[in-house]
């Protein structure tokens, strides 16, 4: 294929239906029959980027090796076709505003007034053909966040109404992903509220060409004449999506669907290959048919909402379906926590694992938590905050230094053994300014962590401000919480490990980013490893 094929995902009706995982979906069907596809998500919303929103707005902020800090979804792609994200990927309309006004204070509009069309719209473009010509891919799926009508995607959808007759009608395809409710008064499944979804985007200038109907029961085939018939597409292009006992079954129900190859027919693109989905298959296979379980506890400040952990969460799948062992998570709010009731909250996991985070709030919890599984030799796993809150655990009850804190929790602490890092202290804006993206690790030979990796040179994914203070950094050693990774470029510590412990590690980086059905991250497979060992020991001792 000379050129990149252009799919756009739009929704209806309402929204969280799971655009997302259908474009990732989507994706690995068309990846696994050897064609080369990336996946970008356009967030109609006016920040800049997520980087800035609060995890209950917004689930996690997802981060990319090249630093861009992203919506989660782009965590469904990676973890789905296997490939890294970038920049590119994610594109808001506050980007998109940004860019034009740039220009547009620069003269490069050359005194024309600055119109939503065409200027907007043709930033938009500029997007989405960046991955299409960069040569790399035969498919550019895009998503279109929120729903068709929403005031804010009505540049997004006046866009690629213009991409369609930009690179022609064989190069171009829109699926609609709607719902179809279920009445059970009136027991029936109702077409309405697609049709009127479809009209809307039909007044755009748009004509999906694929409906993917999202439903608790099967559509029978009237239910599928009607919506082809009102919805003005081939009754074969109206696929059902029913929901799926796990988001990683839905490119098998979309291969059951044939979405891909509708997709390939309509695109006019031979349909010689099987797709080998093996490995997959292989996964889902141990994922659903565990032959032991464990129970983690997860100790976080936004435990509320699961979406603030959800690369965690698919870390966990994943490292589970390795050890064919079912990982329960208990989501512990680490308000809750206190040096009284430490033991009666956390002695009952096989695990424990403390939580990224940002402020003050909850964080004495998390300390408390520590604290409690160093000392009961219970395995646990820190992440970013989770990482610092062991080592002011360590500092305060080890070394005896009362005061030892973080200069993000205290300022003026005398004992900073998280401080500010020294770049950042030059700050003032809050968005895009932390250390971001993928970074160099030296692991220490023998340690447990290069043991887990199997090497001593890796590369991983951080979103922080603060860092560990080296100045305390013999005092701990000393004393049995050693630095076992360090950025060979500035000497930062990228991972503590305590010695005389079954499994205490905690990372300066997120681990949890890299980890996909294909290749789960070493570090979730072997916690998991350890929680199932502990629980052995304690059964035995029982």
């Amino acid at each position: 294929m000379a050129t990149a094929k252009y799919i756009f995902v739009t929704g209806g009706v309402t929204s969280s239906l799971g655009k997302g995982i259908i474009s990732a979906s989507l994706g690995k069907l068309l990846q696994a029959r050897g064609f080369k596809v990336t996946i970008q998500k356009f967030d109609p919303y006016i920040n800049i980027d997520p980087g800035t929103l609060n995890p209950y707005e917004h689930g996690e902020c997802y981060v990319t090796d090249d630093g861009a800090e992203t919506d989660l979804d782009l965590g469904h792609y990676e973890r789905f076709l296997n490939t890294p994200t970038s920049q590119a990927n994610n594109v808001t309309t506050g980007r998109i505003y940004n860019n034009v006004i740039t220009k547009e204070r620069k003269g490069e509009y050359l005194g024309k007034t600055v119109q939503v069309v065409p200027h907007i719209t043709d930033e938009i473009k500029r997007n989405i053909f960046q991955l299409g010509e960069s040569g790399e891919y035969d498919f550019v799926i895009t998503e279109i966040g929120g729903c068709v009508g929403d005031i804010e995607s009505l540049p997004f959808i006046e866009a690629v109404r213009q991409v369609k007759w930009d690179v022609g009608v064989n190069n171009f395809l829109v699926i609609h992903l709607t719902l179809i409710p279920y009445l059970s008064a009136a027991k029936e499944l109702k077409t309405k509220p697609t049709q009127h979804s479809v009209k809307q985007l039909l007044e755009a200038g748009i004509q999906p060409d694929i409906l993917v109907c999202r439903s608790e029961r099967h559509l029978p085939p009237e239910i599928r004449k009607k919506l082809a018939l009102f919805c003005n597409v081939h009754i074969n292009s109206v696929i059902e999506a029913l929901d799926a006992d796990t988001i990683y079954d839905v490119p098998i129900l979309m291969r059951k669907e044939k979405l891909a190859e509708r997709v390939l027919a309509k695109l006019k693109i031979p349909n010689k290959n099987e797709p080998n989905l093996d490995q997959w298959k292989v996964f889902l296979g141990k994922l659903k048919n565990p032959t032991d379980e464990v129970n983690i506890g997860l100790v976080g400040k936004y435990v509320e909402l699961p979406d603030a952990y959800k690369s965690i969460v698919e870390a966990f799948t994943h490292a589970g379906a390795v050890n064919e062992c079912k990982v329960n998570i208990e989501w512990i709010s680490s308000e809750t926590i206190t040096e009284e009731n430490s033991a009666s909250i956390l002695g009952k996991f096989d695990g424990v694992l403390v939580a990224p985070g940002f402020g003050e709030r909850g964080v004495e919890g998390k300390i408390e938590a520590v604290k409690f599984l160093r000392e009961s030799k219970t395995p646990f796993f820190g992440i970013c905050l989770g990482m610092q809150c062991a080592v002011i655990e360590f500092a305060r009850n080890v070394l005896k230094l009362k005061d030892a804190s973080s200069t993000e929790l205290n300022e003026k602490t005398k004992h900073p053994v998280i401080d500010l890092m020294e770049e950042q202290k030059k700050v003032t804006d809050k968005g895009g300014t932390m250390r971001l993206g993928a970074y160099p690790c030296d692991l220490k030979k023998g340690s447990k962590t290069s043991s887990v990796y199997g090497k001593t040179k890796i590369s991983e994914r951080h979103r922080h401000r603060y860092e560990f203070n080296n100045k305390y950094l013999e005092q701990m050693e000393k004393a049995g919480l050693m630095a076992t990774g360090i950025n060979p470029d500035t000497g930062l510590v990228e991972v503590v490990e305590l010695k005389d412990h079954p499994w205490f590690i905690g990372t300066q980086y997120h681990p949890e980013l890299k980890s996909t059905v294909l290749n789960p991250h070493p570090l979730f497979v072997k916690f998991v490893e350890a929680a199932q060992n502990h629980k052995k020991e304690n059964n035995s001792k029982r």
